[in-house]
């Protein structure tokens, strides 16, 4: 009886969102990175005589395609699997890049003078009145939609946000009693930023590195959809929902499998940034 109670209380105590958020992010990455082995087809490989077939259990349904095809022939799972696995790429570099631009500024915002903060928040504040695709499509149209420039182009769509917050971070530090004893210690500034700053302020950029690597997804998937981000043949998620959007009607399973992918891969990803923060944050950890 006791036994049974305590498992009763041990699966009350259970935070089963977040679980369930880690085991469905777990799957994803496994099946981004085992995409070349586990897809049963070429993503490109076009078939106009199996083209429109619908997800198994539908009328004329191949048994050979469990998702249907598209308006091409091609298996909508295996591009689902390559567009997955294209799309964490973009979106985790992106992120990483932002990450670095990000937390670089605002440390020169923040330890280099009046002069260096405010050009360097005079550029956020610039990068945080223009409209994003307006940048992006200049960014595409000037050095092309490689990959490498997608990457750059997600990486400056929240590098103000790291600034901010770094800057916001090391300067609430800076009048700390350890913070004052290293300087007294003839420590250089840069020196404690990043001996003793940086590793105290890790908490909020982890948090915000995960949340903005749910938001560059459905970034990533917007620039796509509107035919800005990777071109045919190649897959990512968004552009597969761009492609489909034109036969939705009379095919709705070419958006709705690439469309819900998107879906549960930010839901997982903020479920998780969320109980970092919980689990992060001093004061919400506490109550």
């Amino acid at each position: 009886m006791s036994v049974a109670l305590s498992l009763r209380g041990a699966a009350r105590d259970i935070d089963w969102p977040v679980w369930i958020a880690g085991a469905l992010a777990l799957t994803l990455v496994l099946l981004a990175l085992l995409a070349p082995w586990i897809a049963p087809f070429d993503p490109d490989r076009q078939s106009l005589l199996t083209r429109l077939r619908p997800p198994i259990g539908f009328d004329r349904a191949d048994p050979r395609f469990l998702l249907g095809t598209d308006q091409l022939g091609r298996d909508l799972l295996s591009r689902c699997l390559h567009g997955l696995r294209l799309s964490l790429f973009l979106a985790l570099f992106g992120t990483v890049t932002g990450l670095v631009i990000g937390t670089l500024l605002g440390m020169v915002a923040a330890l280099g003078g009046r002069i260096a903060d405010a050009l360097v928040m005079g550029l956020v504040d610039v990068k945080l009145s223009l409209p994003f695709t307006l940048v992006a499509l200049v960014v595409i149209a000037v050095a092309g939609s490689s990959i490498p420039v997608l990457i750059l182009v997600l990486g400056i769509a929240y590098w103000a946000h790291f600034a901010r917050l770094v800057r916001a971070q090391i300067m609430a530090l800076r009048a700390l009693p350890y913070v004052e004893a290293a300087r007294s210690a003839g420590a250089s500034g840069w020196r404690m930023a990043v001996v003793h700053m940086l590793p105290n302020i890790a908490s909020p950029v982890v948090v915000m590195t995960t949340l903005n690597f749910s938001n560059l997804i459905l970034l990533e998937s917007a620039l796509s959809f509107l035919g800005l981000g990777v071109q045919p043949p190649t897959a990512t998620l968004g552009s597969m929902v761009g492609q489909g959007r034109d036969y939705m009607a009379s095919a709705p399973w070419i958006v709705a499998a690439p469309g819900l992918l998107i879906v549960i891969t930010s839901l997982a990803v903020m479920l998780l940034g969320d109980h970092l923060r919980d689990r992060l944050d001093v004061r919400l950890r506490d109550r």
